[in-house]
């Protein structure tokens, strides 16, 4: 299997499964992530091993500083997920290109919808992602269970 992989002034996106460093992301969701504060390790490492991984790494010394998930079946539907940069690299447009290299990704070119939610960086993903407010929210539901999430066994 192939992944993908872009390259940009000294960092690198990749899809690549093996590089993902599921206890720094664990870390970040559990402790820092406003969505997912608390969600338990099992259910990341399960999470990521069903989703199409993007995760941002350093080229020097190639630690892990972003991550985004996409879950899809990769014909008509994305959601977009779990998007972060840690603190010490933002301002400097990885955020943006995340999200453009995502929403470039030849496996999700002409997906019918591509959804995401997001507190506060709405004007991120308007302008870098071409996201837009839902067409009919009238149309719209959730089934919401703000409980723990189910431990993955």
């Amino acid at each position: 299997m192939s992944f993908f992989e872009a390259r940009r002034a000294g960092f690198l996106i990749s899809t690549d499964p093996a590089r993902l460093d599921v206890p720094a992301l664990h870390a970040f969701l559990s402790e820092r992530a406003y969505w997912a504060l608390g969600r338990p390790l099992a259910v990341v490492e399960r999470s990521v091993q069903h989703s199409l991984c993007f995760g941002l790494y350093a080229a020097a010394g190639g630690s892990q500083i972003g991550f985004a998930r996409v879950v899809t079946d990769y014909a008509t539907f994305a959601w977009l997920c779990d998007v972060f940069v840690l603190e010490a690299y933002r301002g400097q447009g990885l955020s943006k290109w995340l999200i453009e290299t995502i929403v470039a990704h030849p496996d999700l070119a002409g997906l019918r919808r591509f959804l995401l939610a997001t507190r506060d960086a709405h004007g991120l993903y308007q302008r870098y992602g071409g996201f837009t407010p839902l067409q009919a929210p009238e149309r719209w539901l959730e089934r919401f269970n703000p409980g723990p999430p189910p431990s993955a066994t």
